[in-house]
């Protein structure tokens, strides 16, 4: 059974549009959730709406309001909503392509998978995906998600898209104020040189799977010991050693590299070469 859509409407660019659907591309299932209860009895606490002069309010009481003056509100429900329908509000409209280092991950924000909705959007889906995959270029668009019209980045990912929307202009910091402190000092060579050999003695291909949240996974034992009665282990935090003399620091630190094999020559598949040979043609 396919996962459960979070959004259903079309894609589109230009005079090109086909039905798709949104997924969810993260999970925090696997976060460790901590509730919040009373110290005395151990229950779990509840949360109340409290007006300051009726007390305790239902939430069939509760409605939406914008404050235009200071304690003055107007009162928005539904149907005003309703009336703030904008095209993009079941369509992610794709504006224009960039090359994908134009697009500066600062501004990325969720991501969601984009595949077809149906069988008679596969064509279009397929070539677009492709196109786009060739191209080696991102579509920027808007679409309407949770009552926001958003910029998003569109770029293919597997059989499908990956959707990611992004955080506006004003909302990223200048990264000036916060290294104008930095001087331009020369850098010595020989030092440059170790530093980029530590560089490549730690480099590999990237494996995410291979990264855990050692944090959730020690809070897990510390649970679990508590459940059971038994007293934690604390694992000592590690010393964080001030750099003294950064040429002794970086020889130090390549001694300690185990030495690099070359990398073994690839094996060419037959898959591997037809797709080698698609890209090529």
């Amino acid at each position: 059974m396919p996962p459960r859509a979070t959004w259903t409407g079309q894609l589109r660019i230009s005079l090109v549009a086909f039905p798709v659907r949104l997924y969810s591309a993260v999970s925090s299932a696997s976060r460790v959730s901590m509730n919040q209860l009373h110290k005395d009895c151990g229950r779990r606490l509840r949360q109340q709406m409290v007006c300051p002069e009726h007390g305790a309010v239902e939430r069939t009481d509760i409605v939406k309001g914008y404050e235009y003056e200071k304690d003055k509100y107007v009162i928005i429900d539904e149907a005003d909503l309703e009336k703030v329908r904008l095209d993009t509000t079941r369509t992610i409209d794709i504006l224009q392509f960039v090359s994908a280092d134009e697009l500066d991950p600062l501004y990325e924000e969720s991501a969601h998978y984009v595949g077809p909705d149906g069988a008679m959007a596969e064509e279009a889906f397929r070539v677009v995906r492709e196109a786009l995959r060739q191209s080696r270029k991102v579509g920027i668009g808007r679409v309407v998600i949770a009552g926001r019209e958003r910029i998003v980045a569109l770029k293919p990912h597997d059989r499908g898209f990956v959707l990611s929307t992004l955080r506006s202009a004003d909302e990223v910091r200048a990264a000036g104020p916060y290294f104008e402190g930095i001087k331009d000092a020369e850098i010595s060579q020989d030092q440059l040189q170790l530093a980029a050999q530590l560089i490549e003695s730690k480099s590999a291909l990237l494996d995410i799977s291979a990264f855990h949240d050692r944090y959730q996974d020690s809070l897990m034992e510390v649970i679990k010991a508590k459940i059971a009665g038994a007293e934690p282990v604390v694992s000592p935090e590690a010393e964080v050693g001030q750099v003294i003399n950064l040429m002794e620091a970086l020889k130090r630190s390549l001694e300690q590299e185990p030495v690099k094999k070359p990398a073994a020559k690839s094996v060419k598949t037959p898959a591997a070469k037809a797709k080698r040979a698609r890209k090529s043609g």
